[in-house]
């Protein structure tokens, strides 16, 4: 027993040394530092697993992550350089400049969108889109479950398969766990190239364990594209749970912004296929004018230079003029994002924040409420969803720039997991999505601030040690 106990004193103040000298941020910090005493070994785990910041240590850094930095420089004269899109306000020019410093990818104009807004609009778009596959499909998604539309997916691709197009498919290994290997090998017997993102081996599991592939693309001979919050299950077209139907918003792309979204695909298939290029013109198609639509896409992960999907968020809300509308099912923001909020409220802009009154996660849940009482303080205007469960990861400024993908308001989404979303500037595109958002906020509860903050201690406490686990989520 004395062994275990000197043996935790030390593993303790290791611990608690490494946060004091190497902690990122004050909050999160504080937060790590009552983990790891409240719970003795589990939390010292827990702070080696998903508190670390490996960027910062060699050490700890993750091979792939040190080989992804190395493949943008080797293919740096590939990087599609920024276009001339002329922006009617300079505020978008300053978004669009900044996320091409930070992300590498430009606002690449006349696209084709189409806004996707329930699963079934989703699918049917989707399958009706393979059919037209001549060359090649490329599919990548965080979670692949088994059920219906994994079948019929596993049917028209064994179809295209014979007909000779190549089709490669990516799954994150720990989103798609529920994946048996059968599944898994009935679509490489058919001739399909199936590779787990970030596989969980001994002696590694301490390094990728924390950081997932969250990215949902499928790409069709480099000219069709889809991109946004759903992902391959069977959640999203009927309902398998007391959640209900998961209710998400995806995009339809065709043109120029199409080959930004495949080069994300391809870099991850680089790494996932053990280096098997695709940066080739065959892949990499020259794409013709579809439409009126200048999109930029936005890709962020522990590889990035910078935190891109939290710099978007961010900007978007710092520029806006009247409104911001936003959707996400995990508002969990750190420091920076809740103080662009607070900002944003005292200048009298308008925001309004949808989110699920169900969740898949308590922790995430309880942790989304506590922040909600100084929002509603604020003058923030909270929708709770009461019927389905709300996946959409939307924000919309001013009615002029939408953003859709899979990024949430979270530590997560900003530090460890590989996001993709696809911000669009467009008045006609941001107006309609407007439109539904207001339409699900009058469907939904409209929190009131002198309500919530009277609500009983019991639940006051859960949100507050929820919070402390924000740094998990």
């Amino acid at each position: 027993m004395a062994i275990i106990i000197s043996l935790y004193a030390i593993l303790t103040i290791l611990s608690i040394l490494h946060i004091i000298l190497y902690g990122s941020r004050p909050t999160k910090s504080l937060s790590w530092l009552i983990i790891i005493l409240i719970l003795p070994f589990i939390g010292i785990l827990l702070y080696i697993v998903f508190g670390i910041n490996r960027r910062r240590f060699k050490f700890f850094k993750l091979k792939q992550t040190v080989r992804r930095r190395l493949y943008d420089d080797t293919f740096r004269d590939r990087i599609v350089k920024q276009p001339k899109v002329e922006f009617k306000k300079k505020k978008n020019t300053k978004l669009s400049k900044l996320l091409f410093n930070s992300s590498n990818f430009p606002t690449q104009p006349a696209n084709q969108v189409t806004v996707l807004q329930t699963g079934k609009e989703v699918f049917n778009a989707i399958f009706k889109t393979l059919e037209k596959a001549k060359k090649f499909i490329h599919i990548q998604y965080y979670i692949f479950e088994e059920g219906e539309l994994v079948d019929k997916l596993y049917d028209l691709l064994k179809e295209k398969i014979k007909s000779g197009v190549e089709v490669r498919i990516l799954y994150d290994a720990i989103g798609s766990y529920s994946l048996r290997k059968k599944a898994i090998k009935k679509f490489k017997d058919i001739g399909a190239k199936v590779y787990p993102i970030m596989p969980l081996h001994f002696g590694s599991f301490l390094f990728t364990l924390n950081y997932r592939n969250h990215r949902k693309i499928i790409i069709i001979d480099g000219k069709y594209s889809f991109t946004g919050g759903v992902n391959i299950s069977d959640k999203y077209i009927s309902p398998k749970s007391d959640l209900g139907i998961w209710d998400d918003t995806h995009l339809y792309l065709k043109g120029p912004a199409v080959d930004s979204l495949h080069r994300v695909f391809i870099k991850d298939y680089y790494f996932a296929s053990n280096q098997e290029s695709l940066l080739t013109d065959y892949y990499l198609p020259k794409l013709k004018k579809e439409g009126e639509v200048s999109v930029q896409i936005v890709a962020g992960g522990p590889d990035s230079d910078h935190p891109s999907i939290m710099q978007q968020y961010i900007t978007m809300i710092n520029i806006a003029e009247e409104y911001i509308y936003i959707s996400n099912p995990y508002f969990i923001p750190n420091s920076a994002m809740l103080e662009a909020l607070r900002i944003a409220a005292l200048s009298e802009v308008q925001i309004k924040l949808l989110v699920p009154k169900k969740s898949d996660s308590w922790l995430a849940k309880h942790s989304m409420l506590s922040f909600f009482e100084e929002l509603l303080f604020l003058g923030i205007e909270i929708y709770q969803q009461k019927d389905d469960f709300l996946h959409s990861k939307i924000i919309v400024v001013d009615g002029e720039v939408a953003s859709v993908g899979s990024g949430n308001f979270d530590h997560r989404s900003f530090e460890h997991n590989f996001e993709t979303n696809a911000l669009i500037y467009d008045t006609k595109i941001a107006e309609s999505i407007c439109k539904d958002f207001i339409a699900d906020c009058n469907d939904s509860i409209l929190l009131n601030y002198e309500t919530y903050k009277k609500r009983p201690l019991k639940r006051k406490l859960s949100e507050g040690i929820a919070r402390f686990f924000s740094p998990l989520l």
